[in-house]
């Protein structure tokens, strides 16, 4: 396959199941029972993968600390798309996340020539206001790449792990590209592992919920993370076919691995470099006490980041949705009569003709408006489970489900609207100001 994903162009991906072989992917159905009250994009495999996630569910089954974070590029209109992350992130800052929001101005600086203080007026007025107005708590973080001092500074310690033939295998860079690019490649992984920083409680795991087209940046920060920390610990086995941990020094002082083996309880064994631990069951225990004798020795011991994977929306008329046609989506500063005319005038997986359509009944796979309403409009899951069996069964006509949702799109978007309005009151709040 061989798939290139590129973070900074459209992409529409067919066969999600090659992510799975491609880049090792998980299945998120595979972790689906173990989340209590899961968001309805999870129960209907809109996200439909994942990286390390059970250590989620773990934290939020066990009251255990976890963040959320991700971004957006402050690069055009919300939409739709948007939307979609900002429920996710709220979604696991209710649960019990801590959570955090990035406004990518220095990406959308160095890859779009977005001026900065064109990129903090849409920052604050196109994905601020509508992310507090859907619901994000107070205690959560919102921030600017270009004024987070702690983003910045971790950015330039992962540089020094980073080299331009990993970016150039990730990211498809050449010798074309700017130094500034590939610095907001970095910076991006410096807004994903800095909830882990000491200030913010440690090391934690941290979900990033992203579309498919943002992998690269976690794989990237997964390695870099990787890279940063002073210990890893390897599972072995002796001659005799026993298990055993072996806690191996990358970068750590001599002292730190003398202090290991005084905190770790069992029979462990010195050698330079490592440190052999015998009898031991509790691995859990172990990799706290590891972590936190990285932290004392000046390190970060970073978790891995979790991701989730959503599908993408598709275009209104069919294809790519793209910022550069207007028909293809809707955005949640537009007027709410104007988004309802585009949804009546949107592609629909129906027949050619009436007949046709209750003979052979419609094909919701392929529907943008069945789309609209499954991933936005439709809460419960009787009623979408309705619509899907008469649409199928030919019992109900395009114009119908056409109507239906945009009555609903036309509804969400002057409520939203006007929470927008009282979401402005309340910038100060969050520690942001309008001009």
């Amino acid at each position: 396959m061989n798939m290139k994903i590129d973070p900074w162009s459209a992409l529409l991906i067919e066969d999600y199941s090659k992510l799975f072989e491609e880049f090792g992917i998980l299945p998120f159905e595979d972790v689906l029972p173990e989340i209590p009250n899961p968001h309805r994009y999870m129960r209907r495999k809109i996200i439909f993968g994942h990286r390390d996630y059970d250590l989620i569910a773990d934290a939020m089954n066990n009251k255990k600390p976890f963040s959320v974070m991700s971004g957006f590029m402050p690069s055009g209109k919300i939409h739709l798309g948007h939307k979609m992350v900002m429920e996710e992130i709220i979604w696991h800052q209710q649960q019990g996340a801590d959570a955090f929001v990035g406004i990518a101005d220095r990406e959308a600086h160095a890859v779009r020539g977005i001026p900065w203080e064109r990129c903090r007026d849409i920052g604050i007025e196109e994905y601020i206001i509508s992310l507090i107005a859907l619901g994000f708590e107070q205690k959560g973080h919102i921030y600017f790449q270009s004024g987070s001092q702690k983003v910045k500074d971790l950015a330039f310690e992962l540089g020094a792990k980073a080299n331009f033939s990993e970016l150039s295998a990730i990211y498809g860079f050449t010798g074309e590209t700017s130094v500034s690019h590939m610095l907001s490649a970095v910076t991006q992984s410096a807004d994903i592992l800095h909830p882990q920083l000491e200030e913010y409680g440690g090391p934690k795991p941290t979900v990033i919920p992203v579309g498919a087209d943002q992998d690269p940046h976690i794989r990237l920060t997964r390695g870099l993370g990787n890279k940063m920390n002073m210990l890893k610990i390897e599972r072995r086995e002796d001659k005799d076919g026993r298990g055993y941990f072996s806690i191996r020094s990358k970068t750590a002082p001599p002292d730190a691995m003398k202090e290991l083996q005084e905190r770790i309880p069992g029979r462990s064994k010195l050698f330079e470099g490592h440190l052999d631990v015998q009898d031991c069951d509790d691995f859990e225990e172990l990799l706290r006490i590891v972590r936190e004798v990285e932290l004392e020795s000046g390190g970060y011991a970073f978790v891995p980041p979790c991701s989730t994977y959503h599908r993408f929306m598709s275009g209104l008329q069919g294809g790519k949705m793209s910022s550069s046609v207007p028909e293809s989506y809707i955005s949640l500063t537009e007027d709410p009569k104007e988004a309802a005319k585009k949804v009546k005038r949107a592609k629909t997986g129906g027949r050619m003709t009436l007949e046709e359509q209750k003979q052979l009944g419609g094909e919701p796979g392929k529907c943008s408006v069945y789309e609209l309403l499954m991933f936005h409009l439709v809460e419960d899951e009787e009623e979408l489970a309705q619509i899907y069996s008469e649409c199928v069964g030919g019992q109900k006509v395009c114009g119908k489900c056409k109507a239906l949702a945009a009555e609903r799109m036309e509804k969400f978007l002057r409520q939203h609207q006007e929470l927008r309005e009282q979401a402005k009151d309340r910038l100060d709040e969050y520690g942001l100001k309008r001009k």
